[in-house]
């Protein structure tokens, strides 16, 4: 019935067309397959299990992470002799070295951390001056007590490489000898607590600390009255004291990084004067790979040194590496 009403539609277009078709052929090649058609054989799938070889990933967890970076800072200017403006011919070189590893398996933790620091200037009619000196070294271990409390105990090291001088202003005196490596060098332990409420900032807080003050150089006490708090013709002091570090470390910006850390020392049995407070930061900004600026500062007061505030600051652009 259906290929009769098939039919029937195809004659009655044609005959609206006014073509002649012959649907004999319609009906032969496009209703009816031929005879010699390809059959189509179903078949029955059959589904069962096999045993493959599976090799598991080699997977291990690493707990340690370091990196190291180094900066080489340049600075150069040179003026010719009737240079109508004036000016001092000047070269001047600075370097920061840094050694981080940390080790993380809850409910243990590891710091350690190494700082280098130093530069030099050389100005046209003047000696090499030195513009940065510093040895740093800090380790750290703690104990996990609860989310954001640990037990810690730490052991610093912080001196210099060379010897610094205090210049004379007008060059008529010659350069005093003040400081040298060891002279005065710094050994503290500490024993507390620390708070980390988020992995950039972190507080120590030394409740039983110790620090030893070298002062290994006996000729400076001379130029020096205080000797650093070291009785002048000894070589070392010991204090007991309480001891708060703060700690910031953290991208502010998309290449830019604001490092900054706060110590504070107040000795027992001497007068809250003669509490040690010392600010270090660091703003550095990527201008790519390999180039950055960067501006860091200190801020010192030790009554044992002077009896006023200590600062510096230095603003640099130079070459500096991470890796990994």
């Amino acid at each position: 019935m259906c290929a009769l009403r098939v039919n029937a539609q195809i004659v009655d277009t044609v005959k609206k067309d006014s073509v002649k078709i012959d649907t004999n052929l319609l009906n032969k090649y496009r209703l009816y397959p031929q005879r010699n058609s390809i059959p189509v054989k179903n078949i029955q799938l059959q589904i069962q299990q096999e045993q493959l070889p599976v090799s598991l990933m080699d997977y291990k967890v690493n707990y340690w992470r370091k990196y190291i970076t180094f900066a080489l800072n340049f600075n150069q200017a040179a003026f010719s002799n009737n240079y109508a403006a004036g000016g001092i011919t000047s070269v001047a070189l600075g370097s920061n070295f840094i050694y981080h590893v940390e080790y993380n398996k809850a409910p243990f933790s590891y710091v350690s951390e190494l700082n280098l620091l130093y530069g030099k200037s050389k100005n046209k009619g003047q000696g090499a001056r030195k513009t940065n000196d510093r040895i740093f070294f800090d380790n750290k271990i703690a104990s996990q007590l609860s989310k954001h409390w640990f037990f810690f105990g730490s052991l610093s090291f912080e001196s210099q490489f060379d010897t610094g001088y205090q210049y004379d202003a007008s060059n008529v005196n010659p350069p005093l000898l003040i400081s040298n490596f060891m002279s005065p060098g710094y050994l503290t332990e500490s024993v507390g607590f620390e708070y980390k409420p988020a992995s950039y900032f972190d507080l120590r807080l030394g409740t039983g600390t110790a620090r030893q003050t070298f002062v290994l150089d006996t000729t400076i006490y001379r130029n020096i009255p205080g000797n650093y708090g070291v009785t002048p013709g000894k070589t070392i002091r010991t204090d007991i004291a309480f001891q708060l570090v703060a700690i910031f470390d953290k991208d502010i910006a998309k290449n830019m990084h604001f490092n900054a850390r706060y110590d504070m020392f107040v000795p027992y049995g001497q007068p809250l004067s003669y509490t040690r407070h010392r600010v270090d930061a660091l703003l550095a900004a990527k201008v790519n790979r390999l180039i950055n600026v960067s501006i860091n500062g200190t801020m010192l007061f030790d009554k044992n040194t002077s009896n006023s505030v200590q600062g510096t600051e230095g603003l640099s652009l130079g070459v500096l590496y991470k890796f990994p």
